[in-house]
């Protein structure tokens, strides 16, 4: 018999003067995972944050934690605890005054409390600092007491909303990996809303694309980003080369497609239902396309298109290269590592590119 899951939302609705912020939303978290809700800013994640959270009532629908439904449960009886954006440390009190205040909220001891902050500041990697000021410390170390002062109290769920929104980009990416390794550090259900994609893939053992109020996928980081369910989800998920296009011609195996730009290409029928003459949106990651120095070096691959090489970025680990069709005149954006045959492209280059038809993400409709 499996655990029940530590969260169900069944149908959940937020309604605002005739505004519907969350429409019949449907997900559960299993018992210590870490679930993300990714989505642009106004799609409705935050709404649903303080519905779980307890500072806003649903319109509709059932909200579980623990198995118990918490639909007219005040924020404070809910086993439940949350991290902000600006994290709400107080700035007059020291480090352990902040990580103890919920336990002498709760009537704990002094002596218990003490006791209490100083293991649940070690384990998050902050001995010997409950004397310390809050302004003594780097913006990841608050983060982290932020982290202990919800986790004293031992919620059931840890709620997180964009609590990396407010770092640089250097402490940012390391404090992805901190999350992740507090996250399994104390065992408890992580819910993490964000707008940043690479926070979702990386911390994530699930993750919900939300837009418009709606979730559009649910699923683990590797499916969001290689098995994409709608047109939205690729286009926001990770970097891609879109297509607006027409079926030209169709057979069991694959789909042929003539884009807005004039040239053709090669898909997976099975990517989407969709006949002669119809239109569809095709999405192709930059790292999917391979590069050749000539036609004759290309094997396995049917779609081929040359080009010319407008720019070259650097990027870290990889370059991202631009490349101008040759008749069509359309960009393609191809990722390429900094090692190899081609580590020495630059513009006005003449190449070849090409990729397999089950590289493509292939959506009915034609992107208006």
């Amino acid at each position: 018999m499996t655990d029940a899951p530590d969260l169900v939302c069944r149908d959940l609705v937020k309604e605002f003067d005739q505004f519907r912020a969350v429409d019949h939303v449907s997900f559960e978290v299993p018992q210590g995972s870490f679930f993300s809700i990714l989505g642009p800013s106004g799609c409705g994640k935050t709404t649903l944050l303080r519905m779980i959270a307890g500072f806003q009532a649903p319109s509709d629908g059932e909200l579980l934690i623990k198995g118990k439904s918490m639909i007219g449960v005040p924020p404070n009886k809910r086993p439940v605890s949350m991290v902000f954006q600006h994290l709400a440390l107080f700035p007059t009190m020291n480090i352990g005054d902040n990580v103890g205040f919920g336990l002498r909220q709760r009537g704990v001891n002094r002596t218990d409390i003490k006791k209490r902050v100083e293991e649940v500041l070690a384990r998050v990697g902050l001995p010997g600092t409950s004397g310390r000021r809050v302004d003594q410390l780097s913006g990841g170390q608050r983060q982290r007491v932020a982290i202990a002062r919800c986790m004293i109290l031992e919620p059931d769920l840890l709620l997180l909303d964009e609590p990396l929104g407010a770092l640089d980009l250097k402490l940012r990416e390391h404090m992805k990996l901190e999350l992740k390794a507090l996250q399994h550090e104390f065992g408890t259900t992580f819910v993490y809303i964000t707008h940043d994609q690479s926070e979702a893939l990386v911390m994530s053992d699930n993750v919900a694309v939300m837009n418009h109020g709606r979730f559009e996928q649910i699923g683990s980081p590797h499916d969001i980003y290689y098995k994409p369910s709608t047109a939205f989800v690729a286009g926001f998920v990770g970097d891609a080369n879109r297509f607006s296009a027409r079926v030209k011609g169709s057979s069991e195996e694959s789909l042929i497609l003539e884009t807005e730009a004039g040239s053709t290409m090669e898909v997976e029928a099975k990517m989407a239902d969709l006949n002669v003459g119809q239109h569809a949106q095709v999405f192709l990651r930059p790292e999917a396309i391979e590069l050749a120095k000539s036609k004759e070096q290309i094997t396995g691959n049917s779609n081929v298109t040359s080009g010319t090489v407008t720019s070259v970025l650097f990027n870290g680990a990889n370059s991202m290269v631009a490349l101008r069709e040759t008749g069509s005149g359309a960009t393609l954006n191809v990722a390429l590592p900094q090692t190899g045959a081609f580590s020495d492209l630059s513009e006005g280059d003449e190449i070849f590119a090409s990729w397999h038809p089950t590289k493509a993400r292939c959506y009915p409709g034609d992107g208006a």
